[in-house]
């Protein structure tokens, strides 16, 4: 069901009323402060909304909590001159505490519109509130009233002085809405005030300094239609398999401008149905048609729609700069030069209000960085960055305070003010949150929507609804008195089919106001990279070395390394090779140096793609570079790295063990591991790449790595015919054969019943496997299937 919140126009009033303590709603300067604090007394909870219009105050006050009426004080009172006294009841004497509290000089002004008395119906009050000074049309769509089933009171101030009011209580609980005119202020004060808005809240601290409202370029407009979108899985079982509908028969539209909110609870296909929308999830079962300027999904949109995922995707050892630059740096036209993409990435953390952490590092679950909200931001920043004509995400408000949540479903209404269209997914929000969206998607049948004041025991049901209650049978009722979720549901789809299903389907057949030229813009099959493949390299190898150099350089993996380098060369200290049983005793140092360095990288690049999925899938999914610029990059970026810790290895072991001292072993020996870390290194890829779970990929490469080991040469010299072709696929062999063969060449031609030869077979060994296991990651990866959601 899709239906129009008609809430705001895009001027002031479509903010909707504020709420806060009073210093930050009213002017200090106005008088009508110490009224508005004596009433703050009077109830336990309250919001004030205050708006200067055409020099006249218009004030809505919300009181809202349990008071100890009973059930049958429900007095309404009429003003009568001959009367001598009134039934006075608790609540009257807090209706008649409220007038006092707010007596101004002007209620002579209001004293004849209040002597034809009577009672009120909300009806008539909100008639009346329409008149009033100073409200306009779009701001009596605006009116923030806290909706309660047992007591709703709505008052005017004349009303109140003259002694109309309609009081309704309950045992359950009391609310209150008034709304009052005729405060005038005084002329020395009217010069001074200004229209009130949200702005006027001062940020959070952690939103930093108030900022201007979101300003972008100009873009392609984008008008999304679908129409009975459905998606059905398949659950596979033992012996059957069976379909289950997620979406079924989902119609809908949204315009440049607006603001779409998908809402329900959890598990009814929020996330899938913003996947189908945004291109995301391509699946034989999904029917429906999805268009785009009345065309259907092509690559070039990938371009131009930002997609803001529910868990925020980020290396957390990147600073906000530097993740929002290189996301300039990669997304962002050609056109463009560095300079104006590094500017752009400046100006939106400006716009997002992140000066203050830009400097500061993501973080993740082990490492310190920013705030959820300010992480969330960046998020979205990473998005908007490209000037999307289509902007989705994914419940950008969870897990966030009130505070920042309004903040971020403010920064979606600016977003969608400069043309843009917004579809968001929306959990639990709050009447203000609710009241900035355009149009509305409810998904679900079983839940119920309170958006009044969040008891479950106090909830406003529409008369309609009523009406249906009562006509029924008694069982369509749950037992404390509410309709069953069965006739809500009904309820709703009969309302949907009625007032608002006519409209959207009109909509749908409406042609899209542009031209035939724009349009076909969309349908363009080629795609937009904002970089060559060259410079896609070069910024994706620079960002590879900046997250993970900590990781390199952690005091736990360096100690690991010095450690057991100690340890080997006390254990071997200046080893004699001039004896049989020295040579022995070197060849096993030489074996174990095989072994530790084909160990070590194998486990540390087995978790390379596992762990990046995620990102990978994001970026691929953005179109942010071709796969094979991030393969090579990813693969390279490393290198540096991984040779690092190998040099201080041998710097100890080599001199400590009084291996032969001369430079032309020495180098020879250092080349001889770099090549066995590389090979390695591309059978740990190829095995992570291939399997993508880290239980499974660490299972099958400790059985390869044990078995290449068993196979090197060092524990069994005969090895069967049939199972001796595992040896020239082991690393470990042929590094260990090059090792002996740069010591003891010139001493012995065999060591341990290995031949020594001229090496140019391990040689090209190790490099068909350098070469090999990584193409074959390379193609695991092209296979890989993107995540969605």
């Amino acid at each position: 069901m899709v239906a129009p919140i008609k809430n705001r126009s895009r001027n002031l009033s479509r903010r909707g009323p504020p709420s806060g303590p009073f210093d930050q709603v009213l002017d200090p300067r106005s008088k009508c402060v110490e009224r508005w604090n004596k009433a703050f007394l009077l109830a336990r909870g309250m919001a004030i909304d205050g708006f200067i219009n055409g020099g006249a105050w218009r004030c809505e006050l919300e009181i809202s909590g349990p008071f100890p009426f009973s059930h049958t004080s429900v007095v309404n009172m009429e003003k009568s001159h001959s009367s001598s006294s009134l039934v006075r009841t608790k609540s009257d004497q807090l209706l008649e505490t409220v007038a006092a509290a707010f007596k101004s000089p002007s209620r002579e002004a209001a004293g004849a519109a209040a002597e034809s008395g009577g009672t009120l119906s909300r009806k008539s009050s909100r008639r009346m509130m329409a008149a009033s000074p100073g409200r306009t049309s779009s701001s009596s769509r605006n009116t923030h009233i806290r909706k309660s089933r047992s007591a709703q009171m709505k008052i005017e101030l004349d009303d109140v002085s003259s002694g109309a009011a309609l009081s309704r209580a309950s045992s359950a609980s009391f609310g209150l809405s008034f709304s009052f005119t005729g405060f005038t202020m005084p002329p020395e004060d009217m010069g001074d005030s200004k229209p009130f808005s949200d702005d006027d809240i001062p940020e959070d601290l952690e939103a930093g300094t108030r900022r201007p409202k979101f300003q972008t370029e100009p873009t392609l407009p984008l008008y999304l239609k679908f129409t009975d979108v459905s998606y059905k899985v398949i659950l596979k079982g033992m012996r059957t398999s069976e379909e289950k509908d997620i979406l079924n028969g989902i119609t809908g539209s949204v315009n440049p401008g607006e603001v779409l909110a998908l809402m329900g609870p959890s598990g009814s296909g929020k996330t899938t149905l913003l996947n189908l929308l945004g291109g995301r999830l391509i699946q034989p079962t999904v029917r429906g048609s999805i268009t785009y300027n009345d065309h259907p999904y092509s690559k070039f949109l990938k371009s131009r729609i930002g997609f803001v995922t529910q868990d925020d995707v980020l290396f957390p050892h990147l600073t906000v700069k530097e993740t929002l630059t290189y996301a300039a740096l990669l997304r962002l036209p050609k056109t463009l030069t560095k300079e104006q993409k590094e500017k752009r990435a400046i100006d939106v953390i400006h716009e997002l209000g992140l000066e203050r952490c830009q400097d500061t590092m993501i973080g993740g679950s082990f490492v310190r960085g920013v705030s959820g909200g300010e992480r969330k931001r960046v998020s979205i920043g990473n998005e908007i960055i490209i000037n999307p004509s289509l902007l989705f995400l994914d419940e950008p408000t969870s897990g966030l305070d009130s505070t920042t949540a309004m903040r971020t479903v403010q920064l979606l209404q600016d977003i969608a003010e400069a043309g843009k269209t917004v579809v968001t997914t929306i959990h639990q929000p709050s009447s203000r949150l609710f009241h900035k969206f355009d149009k509305l998607i409810l998904l679900g049948k079983e839940f119920l929507l309170d958006l009044a004041n969040g008891n479950l025991n106090d909830v406003s049901v529409p008369s309609e609804l009523a009406d249906k209650v009562q006509m029924g049978n008694s069982d369509t009722e749950t037992r404390n008195g509410k309709p069953s979720p069965a006739i809500v549901h009904e309820y709703l789809v009969e309302a949907y089919e009625t007032k608002v299903a006519d409209k959207e389907k009109k909509k749908l057949m409406d042609p899209i106001p542009l031209d035939e030229e724009v349009k076909s813009k969309v349908s363009s099959p080629k795609r937009q990279w904002g970089a060559s493949w060259w410079e896609q390299y070069s910024i994706l190898f620079c960002r590879g070395i900046k997250e993970r150099r900590h990781d390199y350089f952690s005091w736990l993996r360096i100690t690991q390394v010095l450690s057991t380098a100690f340890i080997l060369g006390l254990l071997w200290w200046q080893s004699d090779n001039k004896s049989p049983k020295g040579l022995q005793d070197q060849a096993g140092l030489l074996f174990f140096i095989a072994v530790f360095w084909g160990f070590f990288p194998v486990f540390t690049s087995i978790f390379t793609f596992p762990q990046e999925r995620a990102m990978l899938s994001k970026e691929r999914a953005a179109d942010m570079y071709r796969l094979s610029a991030y393969f090579v990059a990813r693969t390279t970026s490393d290198l540096p790295l991984d040779l690092i810790l190998p040099v201080l290895f041998l710097l100890v072991v080599y001199f400590m063990a009084g291996l032969r001292l001369s430079a032309g072993p020495f180098f020879l020996t250092m080349l001889t591991v770099f090549l066995c870390i590389v090979a390695a290194q591309g059978l740990g890829l190829a095995i992570g790449a291939t399997l993508m779970d880290l239980k499974r990929a660490t299972t099958l490469a400790s059985v390869t790595v044990m078995t290449f080991m068993l196979a090197g040469g060092f524990f069994v010299q005969r090895v069967p015919i049939f199972i001796s072709w595992i040896r020239y696929m082991s690393f470990n062999y042929h590094t260990y054969k090059l090792l002996l063969k740069v010591q003891y060449e010139d001493i012995t031609p065999t060591i341990n019943g290995m031949r020594i030869d001229n090496g140019l077979t391990e040689v090209s060994a190790l490099v068909a496997m350098v070469f090999g296991y990584r193409l074959l990651a390379y193609l695991s990866l092209r296979r890989m299937k993107p995540q969605s959601g």
